[in-house]
């Protein structure tokens, strides 16, 4: 059981950097240069954004480590005496939460309502400023929290010498 879990965790701690490293750049330069086109350049390229996306590579890293955090937390919790139950909860719950449902219940109803505009509406320009404020404000606590996860994933693999 010992080495299932020290095998999630790793699989975890390395989706939880990937997913963490993309949400970061789109925090660190990519909605800011979208900001500076004019809206409707800005509307379009991320409206293709959110369609291109939807792709095996990034779906599956984003959400197998999820279901890799959901293994981890049920296979510490049947374990129990794993010597980073704690880290690895933590990990799991910071990727659970603060990546995959801040992504489902902050970042992906913006897309939704970002889709259904044209970007030459007059409406939709205005809806731009607010929308690139709170998407990013959402992948800020996205990014930071898959960081996170994978920091705690690693601190878990560290005490048990899985590193």
């Amino acid at each position: 059981m010992n080495s299932m879990i020290t095998v999630a965790a790793m699989l975890a701690l390395l989706g939880a950097g990937v997913i963490g490293g993309a949400f970061f750049a789109f925090s660190s330069f990519v909605m800011k240069a979208l900001a500076r086109v004019p809206s409707s350049a800005g509307i379009a390229a991320m409206q293709s954004i959110n369609v291109v996306v939807i792709n095996p590579a990034f779906i599956g890293a984003f959400i197998g480590t999820a279901l890799l955090s959901l293994a981890v937390i049920m296979l510490v919790l049947l374990s129990r005496t794993h010597p980073a139950t704690v880290w690895f909860l933590a990990g799991a719950v910071f990727y659970s939460a603060g990546t995959f449902l801040v992504t489902v219940f902050g970042n992906v109803p913006l897309n939704d309502h970002l889709a259904a505009v044209s970007a030459t509406d007059p409406a939709a320009v205005k809806f731009w400023g607010k929308y690139v404020d709170r998407w990013t404000m959402w992948n800020h606590i996205r990014t930071a929290a898959a960081i996170f996860a994978a920091v705690l994933f690693g601190v878990g693999l560290m005490q048990t010498g899985g590193m």
